[in-house]
Formats: C-alpha cells, sequence, structure tokens
C-alpha cells in the first residue's frame, strides 16, 4: 500500500506539472523553458546518483553503452518533450495530459518490432482509447487541432523513450541513465532556444515557480518516488497508477488555468482513460475477477 500511495503522488506531480508547462511559457519560450528544466532536472538528480554511487548501486556498464545510451535516450527526450512543450500553446493542458498518456497503449504496439508479446487486452485497449481521441480531438470535418496532432507525434516519441530505456537501463543504472538523458536533452533544448529564440535573465526569473515546479519536482522528487516504489510495486498495479498522470493533467487544468470540458471531451478523456487501463490488465485477470462476483 505505501508503495501504490508513492506512485500516485508521482503521477498527481507530473499530472499538474503540464499545469507548471503551460503557465511556464507565459514567459519563456518552449525550447528555453525545457532546456532550463531539464537542466534543474539533472542537477537535482545529483544527490541520488552520488548516494548510489557511495552505496556501490551504480553501474555504468561500457564506456560504448554509456555513451550510445545516454544520446539516444536523450534524443527521444527531447524529441518528445519538444512536441509536448510546442503543442502546449496550441491545447490546453487536459487534452496533453490525455493525448501524452497514450504511449501506455502504444509501447506494446511498438514493442512488436522488437518481437515482444502483446495481449488481447493491449489490442482492445488501443481501440477504446482511439475511439476516445477522435471524441476528443477530431473537429468538424474530421480535422484534428493543431496543438493535438503535436501531442499525439509527442506520445509517439514518449513510446520509443520508454523502449529505449528498457533496453539500455538493463547496461547502465537507470538513475545514471535518466540523469544523462536529462543533460542531453537540455543541452539540445538551449541549443535549438540559442538559434530561435530570445530568452533574457528576466523571462527566466518571471518563470523561476514553474521551472522550480517541472524541473526539480516532476523530474528530480517524483523520479526518486516512482523509484523507490517500484522496488515494491507490481509492474501492472505501477503501469495503472501512473497513468492516472493525465486525470490529474486535466484537473489541475480546470483548477489553475480555468479550462473546462464539453461532454464529447469528457466522453473521450474517459474513454482513452478506460482504453489505457484496459491495456495494462490482461483479459484473464478481467474474467476471472468477473466469475469471482458472480459465484
Amino acid at each position: 500500500m505505501p508503495a501504490n500511495l508513492l506512485l500516485l503522488l508521482a503521477a498527481a506531480i507530473w499530472g499538474f506539472g503540464f499545469v507548471a508547462q503551460t503557465l511556464g511559457m507565459e514567459h519563456l519560450s518552449p525550447f528555453a523553458f525545457n532546456g532550463i528544466r531539464f537542466l534543474i532536472g539533472t542537477v537535482s538528480l545529483l544527490p541520488l546518483v552520488w548516494y548510489l554511487h557511495w552505496q556501490k548501486k551504480i553501474h555504468i556498464g561500457t564506456t560504448q553503452d554509456f555513451a550510445i545510451g545516454s544520446l539516444v535516450v536523450g534524443l527521444l527526450l527531447f524529441a518528445g518533450a519538444s512536441f509536448q512543450q510546442v503543442g502546449l500553446l496550441h491545447t490546453t493542458a487536459a487534452n496533453a495530459g490525455f493525448i501524452t498518456g497514450l504511449y501506455i497503449v502504444l509501447v506494446p504496439i511498438l514493442g512488436l518490432a522488437l518481437k515482444h508479446a502483446t495481449g488481447a487486452n493491449t489490442w482492445l485497449g488501443c481501440a477504446i482509447a482511439a475511439i476516445g481521441l477522435y471524441f476528443l480531438s477530431v473537429k468538424e470535418g474530421m480535422t484534428i487541432g493543431y496543438g493535438d496532432a503535436l501531442q499525439l507525434v509527442g506520445a509517439l516519441f514518449w513510446a520509443m523513450h520508454i523502449l529505449a530505456v528498457d533496453h539500455f537501463a538493463k547496461r547502465i543504472s537507470p538513475v545514471l541513465l535518466a540523469m544523462m538523458q536529462f543533460f542531453v536533452c537540455g543541452v539540445l533544448s538551449l541549443m535549438v532556444s540559442a538559434v530561435m529564440e530570445v530568452t533574457t535573465l528576466e523571462n527566466v526569473a518571471s518563470a523561476w515557480g514553474s521551472l522550480a515546479y517541472a524541473g526539480l519536482i516532476s523530474v528530480g522528487i517524483a523520479y526518486t518516488l516512482q523509484v523507490l516504489a517500484q522496488k515494491h510495486a507490481h509492474p501492472a498495479h505501477a503501469a495503472i497508477i501512473l497513468s492516472l498522470e493525465t486525470v490529474f493533467a486535466a484537473i489541475g487544468g480546470i483548477m489553475f488555468l480555468g479550462e473546462s470540458l464539453g461532454l464529447r471531451a469528457l466522453l473521450g478523456c474517459g474513454l482513452m482513460l478506460l482504453g489505457m487501463l484496459i491495456s495494462q490488465v490482461p483479459l484473464r485477470y478481467l474474467i476471472k475477477s468477473r466469475h469471482q462476483k458472480v459465484a
């Protein structure tokens, strides 16, 4: 139970992080905001990495694994975070949260290319989530909003990112890999920002609250909570609880940004959440649970 509560807290932190990302762009451009927040996240993980190194629990692997893993995972994180952050300029925090959450469904589908087993629950969950996405994002004339489209592309990169992390985390300590990916993403974001955006110290100072939350709390604290909790939580349960990040994103948008969801959007959000949850629970467990209730 304590592990599940820690995971729920992490999901809430990440969900409300969409609010911080939206508010931060009232003062900073997308790439500048991402660059600074991910470098803050890098620094925030240094104490944890140092502690694990002192405990002799840090594994670097070969130089090639460390370099390639940090670069590949960092590049995918940069792509996912960039589409998400730019997309937030054109859609709501609630929409961004739910569409980003589709990575939970996309991961096992992309895993087919890597010969990962995919159960019937994944296909059912994907179908339900796709219907939900239609109600949430597709407008009259069968067009999807620009911001929602960017979030959808970002969800694809988030799914690829998770598969890459799964691959390289077997060769490099996960916490060290996380810190390095944040560093790579932060540097790349600032490089793009230097070419495309204009940022002043005054802008940074004005966005300090959002940067502190998005960098220190969303990255440093929530990631640490996840690492600690997943040592004692069932992987399927962890995935389901963490998917509630999407719900907290919607709640945060309503509470702090004055966003609202119509009946069509609420139906879409509900179907997407249902699809995400079903994709994480094997059908045999659902059938078994139903038979037990009937008995």
